[in-house]
């Protein structure tokens, strides 16, 4: 009996921990999104979009890719491999199917003060000048990149390690007034960063707190300084920028295909100074040798991780979290989903495997991701193929930009910024909602300016955590499943009696980011349920002359409107009365909230709503104007309904089958159904 029951046990757990098929299969597909969407990819609809999309990509990929390098204290040539491997592990372990990764201006901000730190400009002179093997540059070269290599493997170290602690559950806390000044202050830093070059100027480099102001001071005290030629040159570059994206954003509709102005104004500006001189005959500095090739892996040094372990947990931070936002936006824009956690693993592997190839800390840039929604970029696909076009450039053109001015890189730079800093237009926003999330969003970038974009994300996480803390002892009830729910039968005018479902939730608890998502949760699955449980009440003439109204309100009768037919439409009703106080992102949720249910044929109508949040959803929502939304009461809300039912009732009830038929053929009914809604 002892040896049957181990044998017994042991067969269970075998079967317990024995992984099938199925299950491999699931976790790569969870794991390898790119599983996923690639054996499904549309070859015929989704090649050409893919493919102009990658090209326009490649050429800001190649000139964030030699500026950022240079904002990161590295040779430029490091530049381009950071933006060829990123994006191609991204589009492996990555969910965001309009997410641009490569080279980013916040992360390379960080970086260079570790490179700065550990590798000042001052030892350049002390170090051997003979060249490595490695492409023929400099010791004193390969010094910086292997700091700013090993902040980069540590970075991704730590994002990894925030995977596998499932960290991604904690992003809640980083609210969109946040990200929004954060990344407006650190762009605030990357175009004073760039100042010297606009200028032509020599300048020591400065960090650390409120270098940002020392930075114009002394552009203020050595202003005799500035070079005419090169400040010329950038206010050209940035006019010309400017002026033909914004007449590709006016015309984008009409052409087919917008004009790179970034690639004509490199060849332009490349060509113009090779044929007059410029580095010789006015000074002007420019790239220099960009040497061609990969060369063959290497770790970074692991003897100074713990030197640089601070700008490491700031590039995990704020390389992620301006990540997510981006991911999250594109989701949200084409309507698909995006796993935090997940996201945490790829851009962790993109900067730990990416470190062994001589590159710089990498994330998600908002220009080149709003330049994949220009151009209709559809998959990842628009990212692989900016990677060839990228090798192109790394092993055939890249010497051919010796010639391209400093001056003409550092307005690219200062334009393809123009995104982030725009975002100042958020404080109106901010201010019309919630005064407290504008005051969050001042204080944050102010944090930015005055210290480094890590400090900012920091103090703003803080400042929301108090002041939500703060605020809450003054709510009604801090769980959100607090609800009350009713059921009324709605009798109109008519004889008959319709049982109608009305649902009255009663919120009794403050809507914030805290608890906005969890409420949307609750709310959809609701819906999904009581629309689940309803069945058809009403005889078979009348399913019949339902089914009729259905197919003719859509100008068609299909077969999924003949399937079933379709319960009574539901409202609901949302009790405001115990909304103590709101932000931002509770106004949002509210107004996603009743587009989804307009969407699922859902009337919402709002009731005992204080005036602070009647103007904030007018503000933020496009909400339906024709049909009242906001009640004084929950009776004034019913009152409404029993209105619309029985004007409803009373105009279908005059009509015989015959006649809806005859008013088909002539497609009218669907205006003389929206006459009397």
């Amino acid at each position: 009996m002892t040896g049957a029951k181990r044998k017994k046990k042991s067969v269970l757990w075998s079967k317990m921990h024995t992984p099938q098929c199925e299950d491999i299969t699931q976790w790569c597909r969870r794991r390898l999104p790119i599983l996923a969407w690639a054996p499904h990819y549309n070859l015929k609809e989704n090649l050409l979009p893919d493919t102009v999309s990658g090209i326009m990509l490649a050429v800001q990929q190649v000139a964030q890719g030699l500026a950022f390098a240079v904002l990161s204290s590295v040779h430029p040539v490091f530049g381009l491999y950071g933006s060829l491997f990123p994006a191609i592990i991204y589009a492996i372990f990555g969910m965001g199917r309009h997410v641009a990764t490569g080279t980013f201006a916040l992360t390379s901000l960080i970086s260079a003060n570790a490179v700065e730190r550990l590798v000042p400009q001052s030892i350049q002179n002390l170090t051997t000048q003979s060249n490595t093997s490695v492409l023929g540059l400099s010791d004193f070269e390969m010094q910086r990149i292997g700091v700013a290599a090993a902040v980069s493997f540590l970075g991704g170290v730590i994002q990894v390690v925030m995977f596998l602690l499932q960290l991604g559950s904690a992003t809640f806390l980083v609210t969109e007034p946040v990200i929004s000044a954060m990344t407006t202050g650190a762009a605030t830093h990357v175009v004073t960063s760039q100042v010297k070059y606009l200028l032509g100027m020599k300048m020591p480099y400065i960090s650390g707190p409120l270098g940002f102001f020392y930075i114009y001071a002394y552009v203020f005290e050595n202003i005799k300084s500035v070079q005419l030629e090169a400040l010329l040159l950038s206010l050209l570059s940035i006019v010309v920028l400017v002026l033909v994206k914004e007449l590709n954003e006016q015309f984008k509709r009409r052409i087919k295909v917008v004009l790179p102005v970034d690639l004509v104004l490199i060849i332009a500006a490349s060509f113009a100074c090779y044929c007059t001189n410029m580095e010789n005959t006015y000074g002007l500095e420019v790239v220099g040798h960009i040497p061609k090739g990969i060369p063959p892996p290497r770790a970074p040094p692991m003897n100074i991780l713990s030197a640089v372990i601070t700008e490491a947990f700031g590039v995990a931070l704020v390389g992620y979290v301006a990540s997510l936002a981006l991911a999250q936006g594109s989701a949200k824009k084409f309507k698909y989903s995006v796993d935090d956690n997940q996201e945490f693993l790829a851009h962790g592997l993109s900067n730990v495997i990416s470190s062994f190839f001589f590159c710089i800390p990498s994330a998600a840039a908002m220009g080149r991701t709003a330049g994949l929604y220009s151009t209709g970029a559809k998959t990842q696909v628009a990212c692989l193929i900016s990677c060839i076009f990228v090798l192109i450039v790394i092993y055939a053109i890249g010497p051919l930009l010796y010639w391209l001015p400093m001056c003409v890189l550092a307005s690219i730079i200062v334009v393809g910024l123009k995104g982030m800093l725009i975002q100042f237009r958020d404080l109106k926003k901010y201010w019309n909602v919630d005064k407290i999330d504008w005051g969050i969003w001042v204080s944050t970038y102010v944090f930015t300016i005055c210290f480094a974009a890590n400090v900012g994300l920091l103090f703003g996480v803080v400042c929301t955590i108090a002041i939500v803390i703060g605020r809450f002892p003054r709510a009604k009830t801090l769980s959100i499943k607090n609800t009350k729910e009713m059921e009324f039968k709605v009798k109109t005018e008519t004889d008959s009696e319709t049982l109608q479902q009305v649902k009255i939730i009663s919120i009794n608890n403050p809507l914030v980011f805290m608890n906005a998502k969890k409420f949307y949760t609750d709310l959809m699955n609701l819906i999904q349920k009581e629309n689940a449980s309803n069945q058809p009440i009403d005889d078979i003439s009348k399913c019949e002359q339902n089914t009729l109204l259905n197919s003719l309100s859509n100008g068609n009768c299909n077969d999924e409107a003949s399937q079933a037919c379709p319960s009574e439409k539901c409202s609901l009703i949302l009790d405001c009365s115990g909304l103590t106080f709101f932000d931002y992102s509770g106004v949002a949720m509210l107004a996603e909230i009743y587009m989804d249910c307009k969407g699922r044929s859902v009337d919402v109508l709002l009731a005992d709503c204080t005036a602070s949040l009647i103007k904030a959803m007018k503000y933020y929502g496009n909400l339906d104007s024709e049909k009242p939304i906001f009640f004084e009461s929950v009776s004034a809300a019913i009152s409404n309904i029993c209105l619309n039912k029985a004007s409803y009732e009373l105009l279908f009830n005059t009509l015989d089958l015959p006649t809806m038929l005859l008013l088909r053929e002539f497609g009218d009914c669907l205006s003389l159904v929206n006459c009397f809604m």
